[in-house]
């Protein structure tokens, strides 16, 4: 869904002259500006090194729900699969700026109870050690999808089915912790072009950025 999201803005932004999608399975995007990458194993990237260079910046938008998942499990994607994209990234893109999409409530100490927030942590800490010219860690709370995007998780599309009525009251109440899908991708694209004050940015950081 972020995904989605942060592809459209890069599409619309007159100073984005190219952008390479990494995919998994062929999409029914199409613009002139957008190279789409199918690419099957998302922890080896050596195959398409080469298809990877010459970039600015670089969005990792991937993510799963911890449920019903043991910690081994969803490590091996939220942990393996970000480092394995940003470590390919920076072999053959130093000058890069690197933004990892985490999420509020993650544990930067990796020594909280709860599963999923260490192994975000986790994760986090090991883009932040690459050495990518820069790396930021984006945090946010509720999502809320915009111009049609949808989540490809089933209970989360049911989730935003049913609070869709709620979100601009959630919104107005509770604007530290919301943000949309087209303030995401527009503060990651500001990010990549002009940095930002720090490099772990929660929800009401990402508004303030877009």
């Amino acid at each position: 869904m972020v995904g989605r999201g942060v592809l459209r803005e890069c599409l619309l932004d007159d100073d984005v002259q190219s952008v390479a999608s990494v995919v998994r399975a062929p999409s029914d995007e199409r613009h002139p500006k957008l190279r789409e990458i199918v690419h099957r194993d998302f922890h080896d990237f050596s195959n398409i090194k080469s298809d990877l260079t010459g970039f600015d910046a670089g969005f990792f938008c991937l993510g799963a729900t911890s449920s019903g998942l043991s910690e081994a499990d969803y490590s091996e994607i939220t942990y393996g699969i970000t480092v394995a994209v940003a470590e390919a990234l920076v072999t053959v893109n130093p000058a890069m700026t690197f933004i990892f999409v985490s999420g509020a409530g993650s544990d930067s100490s990796e020594k909280g109870k709860v599963m999923w927030a260490r192994v975000k942590g986790r994760a986090e800490n090991a883009v932040l050690r690459l050495p990518f010219a820069a790396a930021y860690v984006f945090r946010p709370g509720f999502i809320r999808p915009m111009h049609g995007v949808t989540s490809k998780t089933r209970s989360y599309r049911l989730l935003y089915t049913l609070a869709k009525p709620l979100l601009p009251g959630i919104a107005s109440l509770f604007p530290k912790y919301v943000t949309t899908t087209e303030q995401i991708g527009r503060a990651m694209l500001g990010v990549a072009k002009r940095g930002a004050p720090k490099r772990v940015l929660e929800s009401e950081d990402i508004n303030a950025v877009a």
